[in-house]
């Protein structure tokens, strides 16, 4: 089984090593690629000192545009899975043997590392939006996912086409949702993830709400009216 890990980074210029590294160590087994998101820091100069595998886009594309990127590369280069890791230190690489564990074992086509498997979600604003992205799923595909909104999901090869075929796809729970819809088979496995220590992420709590939103409304309306290009 060829197996790519995908790494979107934009300016991630002060966890990139560390987080590369400590994949390396962990996973020699799998294949990565960095896919430099236009970054305006130091991330390309970090992958170039390092000899680190990377493709950088000319512009910021935002998450969707650098994981699109990633599965056309694994979908070109023949990868049987191909699994999304953030750049900033959260994901661990000690799971990705067990994700692909489960995908080999459960025959299924995206496994996702939740961090609620066990139910227990702390109660603060990002996790009551991760009930309702759940609850929005369950309603409208009788599926009950527990982390929807986890970033560290593993594909495989029919659903890298899928990615490949139609652009509207995205590292999102809406995707999942659609997915779902078309008969897609998820599995979750339970992990643990870090805080990020470096850098900022986006999801400020105007950030949150906004995403949130969009993909509530994307699950229950949007994707009703989508084309339905199936490869499942």
């Amino acid at each position: 089984m060829k197996v790519l890990v995908i790494i979107p980074a934009y300016n991630e210029e002060k966890n990139l090593e560390r987080v590369v590294s400590h994949f390396r160590r962990v996973c020699p087994q799998f294949d990565y690629v960095i896919v430099n998101d236009g970054s305006t820091d130091q991330t390309e100069s970090v992958c170039r000192q390092n000899q680190f595998r990377y493709i950088s886009l000319p512009v910021n594309l935002g998450l969707s545009g650098a994981i699109q990127a990633g599965m056309k590369y694994a979908y070109q280069k023949g990868y049987d899975m191909a699994l999304q890791f953030d750049a900033d230190g959260q994901h661990l690489p000690e799971y990705i043997q067990d994700m692909v564990d489960c995908m080999v074992q459960e025959h299924c086509d995206v496994v996702i590392a939740s961090r609620y498997y066990d139910g227990k979600m702390p109660l603060r604003m990002r996790t009551i939006g991760a009930k309702l992205i759940t609850a929005a799923i369950r309603l409208t595909t009788g599926k009950y996912l527990s982390d929807p909104t986890s970033g560290m999901r593993l594909y495989n090869k029919r659903i890298i086409q899928q990615f490949v075929k139609d652009e509207n796809n995205s590292p999102e729970p809406d995707t999942l949702s659609y997915l779902l819809r078309l008969g897609a088979e998820v599995r979750e496995i339970k992990v643990e993830m870090e805080e990020r220590t470096e850098g900022k992420s986006y999801l400020t709590p105007i950030n949150a709400s906004r995403y949130m939103i969009h993909m509530l409304m994307s699950i229950c309306v949007f994707q009703w009216f989508r084309d339905r290009k199936v490869v499942l």
